[in-house]
């Protein structure tokens, strides 16, 4: 990790009581002490942003009833916030994201970054007139391993890429749609186009393009609903074209009945294979053609990275969401161009572009569509 720094002064909007995510942030904030909370507009209500923020002992002049408040006073504040994370539903991250650039605040955004293409590509612009540093949170990204699978494929390792499997099921909506999880997430209004495919596939997609350092050409699409009632889809089959012939395939379902938060990723070469699984994540197998299967782990014989702790000594989701935040206060602190591990706004526009083209395939009886 990088040497001690001062902490930066972060914000949040959303996050508050009875929501998961809100804790995962707070928690990868604190993990390498680069952040300390300062200020929250952290529910849709003020009564509960209120209470969210006393529960998390924030200065009650700083708990904001609204996130355009919260941009306008901290921007005014001689010890104002320098960056807020935003964690609501993807309906809101445009406008959030919006307030806080305009006031010159770094942004840490969860994905997709916008509820719409068009929002995103606004966004974008956005981010370059203000200057400000942009995360997007494809934490996937930040584990050891995986940033240990894109080194040997930048290195040819495998030898030209040939195919990609990804894989990302869970079994959560299988019975329904009930609680504030997936009230939301089945929710077109405030989910967006896409549902399974935005909460879950958009992270499988991204990790492959991370992995393999390949751009999609075009899908074919077949998205299904299966829940009573529910508008937006809880499963996907989808084929891909790569650059370069590259063929790919990806299932993403939340209707999975018996799986928990089974992400996969094969990258099969012309010389060997990589293959990792989110539920374990400490290792990754490699399988060159003709010799036996190896497993490599995270600190291990032969890893290249960085790591927090002794090899044995597992690194999970938390940790991956830490990296994400680590590196990204380098970034800030030092002014660098964006760390090309980290995602940003590319990656947040590219997301959008495989949802609207998932969306209209399926809609077009699987028509393949050009990203």
């Amino acid at each position: 990790m990088a040497e001690r720094r001062a902490r930066l002064r972060l914000g949040m909007v959303g996050g508050g009581r009875d929501a998961f995510i809100g804790a995962v942030h707070r928690i990868a904030t604190r993990i390498d002490d680069r952040y300390e909370l300062v200020a929250g507009a952290l529910s849709s209500t003020p009564e509960k942003s209120l209470a969210s923020g006393r529960d998390l002992g924030l200065a009650e002049d700083r708990i904001y009833p609204d996130f355009e408040t919260m941009a306008r006073a901290e921007a005014a504040r001689a010890d104002g916030i320098e960056v807020v994370a935003i964690v609501t539903p993807n309906n809101l991250h445009f406008a959030a994201c919006k307030a806080f650039l305009a006031q010159g605040i770094h942004v840490i955004c969860d994905k997709p970054v916008t509820a719409t293409l068009a929002q995103a590509q606004e966004l974008e612009t956005l981010i370059h007139a203000s200057r400000c540093k942009f995360l997007l949170t494809h934490n996937y990204t930040g584990y050891p391993m995986i940033r240990m699978a894109r080194a040997m494929v930048a290195a040819g390792d495998l030898g030209p890429v040939r195919v990609i499997n990804m894989e990302y099921i869970q079994g959560w909506l299988a019975a329904g749609s009930e609680g504030k999880q997936a009230q939301w997430r089945v929710d077109p209004a405030r989910a967006g186009a896409g549902g399974c495919i935005g909460d879950i596939g958009t992270h499988a997609y991204n990790l492959a393009c991370f992995v393999t350092g390949l751009t999609a050409e075009g899908l074919s699409a077949d998205l299904q609903s299966y829940g009573p009632g529910r508008v937006l889809d809880d499963n996907a089959h989808i084929l891909l074209r790569f650059a370069g012939g590259v063929r790919a395939m990806l299932w993403a379902s939340q209707i999975a009945a018996g799986y928990e938060n089974a992400l996969k990723l094969r990258v099969i070469g012309e010389k060997a294979s990589l293959e990792f699984s989110q539920e374990d994540p400490n290792k990754l197998w490699f399988a060159p053609l003709g010799a036996p299967r190896q497993m490599l782990t995270r600190g291990g014989p032969g890893f290249v990275g960085e790591v927090r702790l002794p090899a044995g000594h597992p690194e999970g989701f938390l940790e991956a969401f830490a990296t994400l935040y680590a590196d990204f206060a380098d970034v800030i602190q030092t002014g660098a161009v964006a760390d090309p591990a980290l995602p940003g706004i590319i990656d947040g526009i590219e997301g959008l572009k495989f949802i609207r083209a998932a969306v209209a395939s399926s809609t077009e009886n699987g028509s393949w569509q050009a990203l």
